[in-house]
């Protein structure tokens, strides 16, 4: 032993008494190229295919940025600005064209003078909705009482000029007759059902019976405002008033009639089971139609509502079916042991679902119900054919403007529409995503 000692130590040999740092791995294993190499180059086959679909991305990709950046006219007073016999160069997409009518794309035919009005709601509204969105901002509970409440009112209020209804005090008595003999029914509906005892159940008749009244008071006062009749609204502004008042209505609706579909009260089981299978068994475009000249013949004498209002009112019952059936999900998805803890607890039926089973079967179904908001935006352009225009019906409308036919412009025109889509349906699917993770913070 000795003698192997004295060699080792001769020879000059080491031995290590630490271990070596952890190397880095290979540079081609992991990030960008690792994935590469693992997903798109982990065989012949797969390396070949990577290659055909590269070329084809960047045949499309070379076409489209020549069309609407190399070659596109940016600049322009009229057509012939678009015109390749005109340019001394291919002619791509006419921006020139945007640019001239994006007032019209954004405010409709709404007056000029009175655009401050819309550009005042959405400062407004992107301020709340900022407010609402960023966690850390605080006065959540208040900002979240404006907007659903207040902020609502003040869009119509300005929008409008105040002057939303136009009635006789003859059709205004009929009308409040008629709203008073609809809550006299459901509430008697509600209290046959024992849905809520009779004390709560007068409370909330009397609350919604004033802010009815209230509503309908505000909206019949004069507030120094120039009068702007709906059909003047038009472009983006029309398609967010829809979407938002449909996504606001919508989701508490569609939880109320979840709820219904799984109440133990045959009557109202059966009630709900009717409005979900009807609205979603009848496409939008009818239900459309409907409000726009069937539901007048069903109003009393000198009783005529706005038909952005009728149409308002028939989306939201339309997306509150579907949005129903995506919460049914959500509900059905948790395990009974959550109801038995919230009896053992002693919570009665609405304190159950308010504390314990509604957050997490909503948290559940968070893309369900990002997936029907995004597809309510883009169905908001259906209103074109009942004659309100939105978005898309104004670019539409654009195209008959003899200053702006040119073989480019309705493309151009059709690409802007699509991106202002993209943009929106883009960043709500962004935030759900968002939203998914940090509500889910616990399970990871």
């Amino acid at each position: 032993m000795t003698d192997i000692s004295s060699r080792v130590a001769k020879q000059g040999a080491f031995v290590r008494s630490e271990l070596l740092p952890m190397a880095p791995p290979p540079r081609f294993s992991v990030g960008t190229f690792g994935w590469m190499r693992r997903h798109l180059l982990s065989s012949p086959l797969n390396a070949i295919l990577t290659l055909l679909g590269a070329y084809a991305i960047w045949i499309v990709a070379k076409g489209l940025i020549e069309w609407a950046f190399v070659d596109a006219v940016w600049r322009g007073a009229d057509r012939n600005a678009c015109l390749a016999s005109v340019a001394s160069h291919p002619v791509g997409a006419c921006w020139a064209f945007v640019h001239a009518k994006l007032g019209q794309f954004i405010y409709g035919l709404y007056p000029a003078s009175e655009i401050w009005r819309v550009n005042l709601c959405y400062v407004i509204g992107s301020v709340g909705l900022v407010g609402l969105m960023v966690p850390s901002i605080p006065f959540k509970a208040a900002n979240l009482v404006f907007m659903l409440c207040l902020y609502p009112l003040l869009v119509l209020i300005l929008l409008s000029g105040g002057h939303f209804f136009a009635m006789s005090p003859g059709a205004w008595a009929k009308f409040g007759l008629s709203l008073v003999l609809i809550l006299a029914v459901l509430g008697f509906l509600a209290w046959w059902t024992k849905l809520f005892d009779p004390g709560r159940l007068f409370k909330l008749w009397a609350c919604v019976a004033a802010g009815l009244a209230i509503l309908l008071s505000l909206l019949q006062t004069d507030w120094g405002l120039m009068p702007v009749r709906t059909d003047l609204w038009g472009g983006l502004t029309v398609t967010l008033v829809i979407a938002a008042t449909a996504i606001v209505l919508s989701l508490p609706i569609g939880i109320l009639l979840a709820l219904g579909r799984r109440s133990r009260m045959p009557i109202v089981r059966t009630l709900s089971v009717l409005f979900i299978e009807f609205k979603r068994g009848v496409p939008l475009i009818t239900i459309l139609f409907m409000a726009s000249v069937m539901l007048p013949l069903f109003l009393p004498e000198g009783v005529n509502l706005d038909k952005l209002l009728r149409c308002l009112i028939f989306i939201a019952f339309f997306w509150a079916a579907y949005m129903a059936e995506v919460v049914r999900g959500g509900l059905q998805a948790l395990n009974r042991g959550q109801y038995e803890g919230g009896h053992a607890l002693g919570f009665g039926y609405w304190q159950l679902m308010r504390l314990i089973i509604l957050p997490q079967a909503l948290r559940i179904v968070i893309p369900g119900i990002t997936n029907t908001i995004v597809a309510l935006f883009k169905d908001t352009s259906l209103v074109t054919i009942v004659g309100l225009f939105d978005l898309l019906g104004i670019v539409q409308a654009s195209f008959a403007d003899p200053n702006w036919i040119t073989p480019a412009t309705w493309a151009t025109g059709y690409a802007f529409a699509a991106m202002v889509f993209w943009v929106f349906c883009f960043a709500m699917s962004r935030y759900s995503v968002f939203m998914e993770r940090r509500l889910n913070m616990h399970n990871k």
